[in-house]
């Protein structure tokens, strides 16, 4: 399993445990967070921490989570990006659109 999720009755936390986040794995990532939502899951964590590298098809999995969130009045919060993955995320300005945090705990405070 690429990905480690832990959930707590709607929010749910899922860590990267892949290096890189590309289209060999990111169709995973978007499979895990339907059945997440679908279950009744409305806010997500995504802790990148053990992940180097995103590339589209890992943005497309991670934008997918933030609709996924937003369409069911839950929030999503994406944390524990290295600086080339934040730098990734500024240059989309995608910085605008998700609610970033440093670590898990930091996300964890900032869902209501």
């Amino acid at each position: 399993m690429n990905f480690e999720t832990t959930q707590n009755n709607n929010t749910a936390i899922v860590r990267t445990l892949v290096e890189k986040l590309d289209a060999t794995n990111a169709p995973e990532l978007k499979s895990e967070l339907l059945v997440l939502n679908k279950n009744g899951v409305n806010s997500i964590v995504i802790d990148m921490e053990g992940t180097r590298y995103c590339d589209s098809s890992g943005l497309s999995a991670i934008l997918a989570a933030n609709r996924l969130c937003k369409d069911s009045s839950g929030q999503f919060v994406l944390c524990g990006m290295n600086d080339n993955i934040s730098n990734l995320i500024k240059i989309a300005q995608l910085d605008r659109v998700f609610t970033l945090a440093k670590n898990q705990d930091e996300a964890k405070s900032l869902l209501k």
